[in-house]
């Protein structure tokens, strides 16, 4: 009775270590895996203006001053907890939050937190020609600081205390609030940027990104996958997942076929047919917004003769947007005449979509002086987004469209890489691109899109300076007036739709497939990307 009295006691103990050796295993780590479109330029946030760079870089490894709440359209305190705005106008000081820490890298570990040092230094680089970084950017510069005119902008940046900063203006301005809000205002450490310096290791900047967000970068390997682990120390709501994985997957067919398999849990920028598809599929997720964005043609009038703006108005004319928008997005874009989409304030609602009138484009060719056409070239990027779901048709689409008023154009395909480096040399004709706001204003548009900065910034694809329509973009932002505004960019809009510096496409949804065990995970009209709250159950 004894023996068995010591042997069954001997029997709990081993179940009771084994249950204390089970509690005591750490949990797997959680990881999410996302089918994306493209790779990233870099993780240099401020070098490039593509929203695939800003979605790997400031949407999960960086924070600005303040965000933009897609729910409430308001600006919210970000790294600043709050701010104050001057009388005049002119003078704007943020209050950083207390102990935010930095990511700590293999060869980085931060002595201290975030301060207005790393503020004055995140700006002062774009801004300040003699700062040691600000050559760094190359022969681009930093396009969103340039072409939304910062340095002209800005008078000067104080620091005031240690988590204090001022940012003084030369005229007020009432986009500057929301513009920090953009990805390119991500704050970094100007510690690291210092031991870079030191080292002769610039490049690593773009490489081996440190920021206060989500999300560190763990390693990058392009075209193929991007890997974060979660920021043990951020300082905003813990990330449900331990693991962040970019599955770069450009062609749109297999980002479905790799949902279906379960090898990624979020798909981006699926295709109409992808997203018909899973609406019979129990085991998918349709996740949807309408988009502030436009999916367009830029015409690049600094090429004869699409300097001639009959000839602009007659590739308008020719292009049967109807065809374009059913053949490729199957219902789930609305038709483009303006820049920005339906429901903007101050969206021009009298400008209706170009007809599609061939007889007309004929004859405005003929009084430009081409009746027999001329020879042109439409460039396109090679895989699939939200606003160009399938480029290599939408191109043949409208080669065969301006064939029929005699324009022989040649289709070219050029990785997006390069096709975004070109477009901003102004080395194109015609150019499929879109554009997407990082928040409500009207102004996020026109500046980067037809400003005469923009077009020394290369974000200006029509390569369009007017001084009448600069200065209607440059008045618009310095009064807090929404109605003196509102007045100012509708006449903005008639003369960018009478210049025909566009064809606008449409307005599309965005879009994105998720399996079904996913749950907190929003689309934003923005197409920026927000992680922190998404489980995998």
């Amino acid at each position: 009775m004894k023996r068995k009295l010591i042997a069954a006691c001997g029997a709990s103990l081993l179940l009771l270590s084994a249950s204390l050796a089970a509690e005591a295993k750490p949990a797997a780590p959680k990881s999410l895996t996302i089918c994306t479109e493209a790779s990233p330029d870099g993780f240099d946030v401020v070098q490039y203006n593509a929203l695939v760079t800003t979605n790997a870089s400031a949407d999960l490894i960086f924070n600005g001053l303040v965000a933009f709440d897609e729910t409430t359209s308001k600006v919210v305190p970000a790294l600043a907890e709050k701010w104050e705005v001057s009388t005049d106008g002119l003078s704007y000081t943020f209050y950083l939050r207390q102990n935010v820490q930095f990511h700590t890298r293999g060869t980085f570990k931060p002595s201290r937190v975030l301060n207005a040092d790393d503020v004055a230094f995140t700006f002062d680089r774009m801004l300040n020609p003699a700062n040691p970084w600000h050559k760094v950017a190359g022969p681009s510069g930093f396009p969103h600081a340039q072409s939304l005119q910062l340095p002209e902008r800005v008078q000067a940046i104080q620091k005031l205390g240690p988590n204090t900063i001022r940012f003084t203006l030369k005229k007020p301005d009432a986009t500057f609030l929301s513009v920090l809000t953009m990805g390119f205002a991500s704050i970094y450490s100007a510690e690291y940027a210092d031991q870079l310096l030191k080292a002769n290791r610039l490049g690593d900047f773009n490489l081996e990104p440190v920021g206060t967000g989500p999300f560190k970068l763990r390693s990058y390997q392009r075209d193929a996958l991007i890997r974060y682990d979660r920021n043990p120390q951020y300082w905003g709501a813990r990330p449900q997942i331990d693991q962040l994985i970019y599955a770069i997957t450009p062609d749109p067919a297999v980002r479905a076929q790799r949902l279906n398999a379960g090898e990624c849990q979020i798909s981006l920028s699926p295709r109409p047919q992808d997203v018909s598809s899973a609406r019979a599929d129990k085991l998918l997720k349709i996740v949807e917004t309408p988009g502030f964005m436009t999916a367009f043609v830029a015409l690049n009038t600094q090429h004869k003769p699409l300097d001639n703006k009959k000839v602009r108005q007659a590739i308008n004319l020719a292009f049967d947007r109807t065809n374009y928008l059913n053949t490729l997005f199957n219902g789930t874009a609305l038709p483009a005449s303006n820049p920005y989409p339906p429901g903007t304030w101050s969206y021009e609602k009298n400008l209706q979509p170009w007809p599609h009138n061939i007889a007309r484009a004929k004859q405005l060719l003929s009084e430009a002086g081409y009746p027999k056409g001329f020879e042109t070239v439409i460039w396109t990027r090679p895989t699939g987004s939200t606003l160009n779901p399938n480029p290599q048709t939408g191109a043949e689409l409208l080669q065969a469209d301006l064939e029929k008023i005699g324009i022989k154009a040649q289709v070219r395909i050029v990785e997006w890489g390069e096709l975004i480096r070109e477009a901003k040399q102004g080395a194109h004709d015609l150019l499929f691109m879109g554009w997407a706001g990082d928040n409500g204003d009207p102004d996020n548009f026109l500046t980067p899109q037809f400003s005469c900065a923009a077009v020394r910034s290369g974000t200006n694809f029509a390569r369009f300076c007017q001084p009448e329509l600069d200065s209607l973009i440059a008045q618009a932002k310095v009064t807090t007036d929404q109605a003196q505004r509102t007045k100012l960019y509708l006449t903005a809009q008639k003369v960018i739709y009478d210049e025909a510096l566009w064809i606008p496409i449409g307005h599309p949804k965005v879009t994105a497939l998720t399996r079904g065990n996913i749950a907190g995970y929003s689309v934003s009209p923005f197409g920026r990307q927000n992680f922190t709250a998404v489980s995998v159950n």
